[in-house]
């Protein structure tokens, strides 16, 4: 074994059950979150169950090629799969058997092969693959598409894509007492200053006319304040989205940089090093990549070809940023965000991700 661990993402299902029918899956390294291969198919006229199978066995063909030795963690919402691949119920269904056994008989060539049920919302990102798949199979069509994890344009604002963006604007809230005198402000729910708000009124008054189609915030009062205002301003609707809040920084909540250095330099120099590092506590930064990630797929599987506003923070901003430019994770750590700041990313269904602003303070004045 190599001690690389993956992280397999499959789905699938029917428009009827049975009816047309398509999988999605992906994989993911577990330390990075980044995505290192997808692949989604129409199968024709299926059940959910086959289907759901069949997104099983393309990640684990997916996990093996790219590293046969890798343990591997599987991730579906299908309960039955999940069970039944674990041993803990019995495959009856004549059509399950031979797919199951399939199944095994790739995870037999990997290093280990664990497998987990997730909420479908956490499932995101194979969902919308496998979404794509049964409208393609209730087109009629034989439809299928592959690749790696969506990289940048060779030459900056040139996607080569056909399809119209899913936009978001990103929107960091206004200023609170803790960002005043630069201390870490994770899952703590900290109030605007009274300058914080008046921020946010800004902002708002710059994205009256944006024609906005949709506001999605952090749960975290900070970011709620600040879409209320946005909201008041151009009547878009808001949601919460919990997977935008910002990481949780654990035993750091609450200090400056420089306090952190002086208690916990080890810690600091460590997380400072690898985001697959947690603060004491905390969450890493490659934990919080897979939450938002999960959160931009579920933003651009509602709200396709439509102009988005996400209130955040610094650090899933920052994470949606290196997405859309396909860069390293280190890259957070060159990267600076204002507070009320705007940045904008266009995400296209057949292309790599644009980004087209960042730090954007000019309505500030």
């Amino acid at each position: 074994m190599t001690g690389r661990t993956l992280i397999v993402e499959a789905d699938g299902g029917s428009r009827g059950n049975p009816g047309p029918a398509g999988y999605g899956s992906l994989v993911r390294d577990a330390r990075t979150g980044e995505v290192l291969a997808e692949h989604a198919r129409s199968i024709g006229h299926a059940t959910n169950n086959v289907a759901e199978y069949r997104g099983l066995i393309e990640g684990l063909r997916l996990a093996a090629s790219i590293d046969a030795g890798a343990r591997v963690e599987v991730r579906m919402d299908s309960k039955l799969v999940v069970e039944q691949m674990a041993g803990r119920w019995k495959v009856k269904h004549p059509d399950l058997v031979p797919l199951a056994l399939e199944a095994r008989e790739i995870a037999g060539t990997l290093g280990s092969v664990a497998y987990g049920w997730v909420p479908r919302a956490d499932n995101a990102a194979a969902d919308r693959l496998a979404n794509e798949a049964m409208d393609a199979a209730a087109r009629g069509e034989e439809w299928e598409r592959s690749g790696a994890a969506p990289a940048p344009a060779a030459t900056p604002g040139w996607s080569g894509a056909t399809t119209a963006p899913t936009t978001t604007l990103l929107l960091r809230h206004g200023e609170t007492p803790l960002s005043v005198e630069r201390r870490f402000a994770g899952t703590g729910d900290f109030p605007l200053t009274e300058n914080g708000r008046a921020q946010a009124r800004a902002a708002a008054r710059a994205l009256k006319t944006a024609g906005l189609d949709a506001i999605v915030t952090s749960p975290l009062v900070r970011c709620r304040a600040t879409a209320e205002e946005v909201a008041a301003a151009t009547g878009a609707p808001v949601r919460v989205e919990p997977g935008f809040r910002e990481t949780d920084f654990g035993a750091w909540e609450g200090l400056t940089f420089a306090e952190v250095g002086e208690r916990d330099p080890d810690a600091l120099r460590a997380w400072l090093a690898d985001p697959a590092v947690a603060p004491p506590g905390g969450e890493s930064f490659a934990q919080a990549a897979r939450r938002v990630d999960a959160a931009l797929d579920e933003l651009t599987a509602r709200h396709r070809e439509q102009l988005v506003l996400v209130v955040s923070h610094v650090t899933p901003i920052k994470l949606l940023v290196r997405r859309a430019l396909g860069a390293p994770m280190n890259a957070l750590y060159r990267m600076h965000l204002d507070v009320a700041s705007l940045s904008s990313v266009q995400w296209y269904a057949d292309g790599p991700a644009v980004l087209r602003a960042f730090n954007d303070t000019h309505h500030l004045g």
